[in-house]
């Protein structure tokens, strides 16, 4: 029997860490993600840390990411 329940993409970011991506400069211009959400990755812009927060699933993120390359 397989598990159709879909995540809450509202989930409590109190608890999030934030990481900047790897290929960011030293502008400031950054995003960042929290991977110690379990099942989502939640996304941001470092200007703003407490303005919106996009959510993906992580298969939702890596297909994202795949399509980057």
């Amino acid at each position: 029997m397989s598990n159709n329940r879909k995540p809450d993409l509202h989930a409590d970011l109190t608890t999030a860490v934030w990481r900047k991506a790897s290929a960011s400069g030293g502008e400031g211009n950054c995003v960042e993600i929290a991977d110690n959400i379990p099942a989502l990755v939640p996304v941001r812009d470092s200007k703003r840390p407490t303005g919106p927060v996009i959510t993906f699933t992580a298969h939702a993120w890596r297909t994202f990411i795949a399509h980057l390359n």
